[in-house]
């Protein structure tokens, strides 16, 4: 019989980039991405006794990978004062790369809902998954991304 040990560590393993994506779309520092990593890592392990397999592991992860990021999210907005330093970091190679930017600047506007949503969107799950991940209706996400679409037209790039 495998031990807890060992399942955590292969559900690890198999949806590590998973975790990650999520981190990184509430964090472009490394150093932030990998705190939240270590997070939410934390919190599946205090959950995984939990986890009775009624929905999908990786609806489970992405959940809870959800939660503990918009947690620290809205604890650093707590904490802390913005440090606006008017440098670009980032070398503009391409149009597409440019495009990306433009795209993920716009989405970080977003509240945590719904840029929770956009990144379940962008991972290409279905409606049905976005609803049972974020706890809402299939028709609920469905008017919401319409909604966050339209949003994100009329948003500037400043």
């Amino acid at each position: 019989m495998e031990s807890l040990e060992t399942k955590f560590a292969e559900m690890v393993r198999e949806h590590k980039s998973t975790i990650f994506t999520v981190c990184f779309m509430f964090s472009k520092d490394q150093d932030e991405v990998n705190d939240l990593f270590q997070e939410v890592l934390i919190n599946l392990w205090k959950g995984i006794g939990n986890f009775k397999g009624e929905s999908d592991i990786k609806t489970w992860i992405y959940r809870v990978s959800l939660n503990t990021c918009i947690s620290f999210e809205r604890k650093k907005k707590r904490d802390t004062l913005p440090l606006d330093m008017d440098v670009n970091l980032y070398e503009e190679r391409d149009d597409d790369t440019r495009q990306i930017k433009m795209l993920y600047n716009r989405i970080n506007k977003l509240g945590f809902f719904d840029r929770a949503i956009v990144l379940l969107w962008l991972e290409n799950l279905s409606y049905d998954e976005i609803a049972a991940i974020t706890g809402i209706t299939v028709k609920n996400v469905s008017v919401r991304l319409f909604r966050i679409k339209e949003q994100l037209k009329k948003m500037s790039n400043d």
